[in-house]
């Protein structure tokens, strides 16, 4: 019953992928908006549910050592994000754009799907932890995933694309997260490695939450109302988490 529950949540996050994009086609004026709240959501489910439920589960490990691996996930995260080019926070030059480049389109909207087969892992490996974890997990994840969306059909339009290449990567994107809690129903981790996993996972949404969804959200737009819409984001997460728990 829980693996079908993953699967279906897995395949909601492919549906607000694809509403992301679309939204990222049609309302181009007011996505800073839905990247400022996404930012906040990321952000509070690292601070409200994944580290205190990896501090909870991993308490043999000490508290110590449980912050510095969900610093070391957010290294990790880093680190990947540099290896795969292209980010679309990378995209702008000295006067805030570069000339199109399909390549640097092709490498950003794979970077992305990379990420959001991360996301669909995380869900299943959350649910190990408890329903609880996973259903705010989930949450994070659906609105994450759908500025994911926002940003593959930005990526790739900004960059010279046409409006079917968008739709062929936004559905490449969209279909990562299935993906990934596919795999995550075939590996079972015990409660230690939940633990340190759900460490690492904070890290990992610490990164795209501070390092790349809020400065794109901020990019030239209002800061005052985007910066509502972020708390915003991480108010709604410590609502989901309090209730959830």
């Amino acid at each position: 019953m829980q693996n079908l529950l993953v699967l279906l949540i897995a395949f909601a996050t492919c549906v607000s992928t694809l509403i992301g994009g679309w939204l990222g086609i049609a309302l181009r004026d007011r996505l800073h908006l839905v990247l400022g709240f996404s930012a906040g959501a990321v952000i509070g489910l690292a601070f409200f549910d994944l580290l205190p439920e990896a501090l909870e589960l991993g308490h043999g490990f000490g508290p110590r050592n449980m912050m510095a691996l969900a610093g070391i996930g957010f290294v990790l995260y880093l680190l990947l994000d540099r290896v795969l080019p292209g980010k679309s926070h990378e995209d702008h030059g000295p006067k805030g754009h570069t000339d199109p480049d399909p390549r640097r389109a092709w490498a950003a909207a794979g970077s992305l799907s990379v990420h959001s087969f991360l996301d669909g892992l995380a869900i299943g490996i959350a649910f190990q932890a408890s329903r609880t974890v996973g259903i705010t997990v989930a949450v994070a994840v659906l609105s994450h995933d759908f500025a994911d969306g926002l940003n593959t059909v930005s990526v790739v339009l900004r960059n010279g694309g046409n409006r079917r290449g968008a739709w062929r990567w936004l559905l490449t994107d969209a279909l990562a997260p299935v993906l990934g809690a596919a795999v995550s129903l075939v590996c079972t981790i015990p409660t230690s490695g939940i633990a340190i996993v759900l460490a690492l996972f904070a890290g990992f949404f610490l990164y795209v939450g501070a390092s790349d969804l809020l400065p794109e959200s901020q990019h030239a737009h209002p800061r005052r109302l985007t910066t509502f819409f972020t708390v915003l984001g991480a108010a709604f997460l410590y609502v989901v988490a309090r209730i959830a728990g």
